[in-house]
């Protein structure tokens, strides 16, 4: 079974940092793109940052300079680095890979971790 797992929420202040951690588990070939989403209470779920597997990033404008995403192939994790948060950031994380190629069950399609928590205060 493949899973994603993220970690490194919390609670920070305007202005400070958080990394989040986001680990793909199970009998995992390659992950193609890995995206980060979040979601804020009343609000859509919006996507905030994708990298390709070669490395290729894009994120959404409100974030672009404060927030940089990346990852670590060899073990399947993806990381978002966030600074300079907002209260605006509040949000549950969610990390998302969109096409999974495993070993024996071919590509797993729409994973989508359990999300983590992040709230900045003023």
């Amino acid at each position: 079974q493949v899973q994603l797992v993220e970690s490194g929420g919390g609670l920070v202040q305007a202005g400070g940092s958080l990394r989040l951690s986001c680990a793909a588990s199970g009998s995992i070939r390659s992950v193609d793109d890995m995206r980060w989403y979040r979601q804020a209470p009343g609000n859509q779920r919006e996507r905030v940052a994708t990298i390709t597997s070669g490395g290729n990033t894009n994120y959404q404008d409100s974030v672009k300079g404060r927030f940089t995403i990346s990852r670590a192939n060899d073990e399947n994790t993806v990381y978002l680095q966030m600074s300079s948060l907002k209260p605006e950031d509040t949000a549950v994380y969610y990390c998302h890979a969109p096409r999974i190629l495993t070993y024996g069950k071919g590509v797993i399609y729409d994973t989508w971790g359990q999300g983590t928590l992040v709230t900045v205060s003023s």
